[in-house]
């Protein structure tokens, strides 16, 4: 382009009388104009660089961006399934805690009835029993159990295992008790001191007191019609002591015949089976 306008200047100089001052003065606005184009090329140039820079870091901040929101819900998203899973397994604690307290509540039905029937046990029994000498003859609960404690002396004669007329009267009392009351079985159980026994028809203290326990239930069964179903045997021997056998009056009061007397545990146990089945 330079060329072809030192061209023309050479040919307008060859057709017409141009000075050389003229000449100079439009080369020197040229090279003006040259200088101009070139600073424009350049910041044109430097604009689009920083155009393509800050396009590049936009690009760059709009990714960083969606990056971070994909993050968030994808967090979000976990935090809705936490918070799902959680509501599922409160909601089955829940649940699992409302059974067992119908549980707990039914086995404590079941222990209420139970204490009650009991208690409706001892007071018969206490009635019934009223006028015995309360040395010869005592009742008490431990742990939901009723023990009726008779004493030997008032039951059999001095290493006997025979049943006294008088014992008789009181087992009739008795029987007459636990023929009324269903849900409930009995143990009859001898017990004696430490002194040795030695007689032809009993071995030792085992031997005594198995024969007195079983003395007594004969006498439940065959005259006063007690279920021997319902009934126990049992030999305690000197082994249970409830006194020392140091004195004369401890021996007295571990020369005994106990009665125990059991609920039906499978009643019982039937009674808490369908709580259970009531609470599923």
């Amino acid at each position: 382009m330079k060329k072809l306008f030192a061209i023309a200047i050479t040919g307008l100089l060859m057709t017409s009388c141009v000075s050389n001052k003229k000449f100079a003065e439009m080369e020197g606005k040229y090279q003006s104009t040259q200088d101009q184009l070139k600073t424009a090329e350049m910041k044109l140039s430097a604009c689009e660089d920083e155009k393509s820079s800050l396009r590049a870091s936009y690009e760059n901040q709009i990714k960083t961006l969606q990056n971070t929101n994909a993050a968030l819900l994808d967090t979000q998203g976990d935090i809705v399934t936490i918070s799902k899973k959680g509501a599922e397994n409160l909601e089955r604690s829940l649940e699992s805690m409302k059974e067992k307290d119908l549980q707990i509540k039914t086995m404590r039905d079941a222990i209420n009835k139970k204490d009650s029937v009991t208690l409706a046990l001892v007071t018969s029994l206490k009635g019934a029993l009223g006028n015995i000498n309360d040395e010869d003859i005592q009742i008490n609960v431990e742990k939901g159990v009723v023990f009726v404690s008779i004493s030997d002396k008032l039951l059999f004669g001095s290493g006997q295992y025979k049943v006294t007329n008088e014992a008789k009267r009181v087992l009739g009392k008795v029987a007459t008790v636990v023929n009324d009351k269903k849900d409930f079985e009995f143990m009859v159980e001898g017990h004696t001191d430490t002194d040795p026994i030695s007689r032809t028809n009993i071995e030792d203290n085992w031997d005594l007191s198995t024969k007195r326990a079983t003395a007594v239930v004969r006498i439940l069964q065959d005259e006063y019609n007690v279920d021997p179903a319902r009934m126990t045997a049992a030999g305690r021997g000197e082994y249970i002591p409830v006194a020392s056998n140091d004195t004369a009056a401890g021996k007295a009061k571990n020369r005994r015949t106990r009665i125990v007397v059991l609920p039906k545990l499978d009643q019982f146990f039937g009674m808490i089976e369908d709580g259970m089945k009531k609470a599923k």
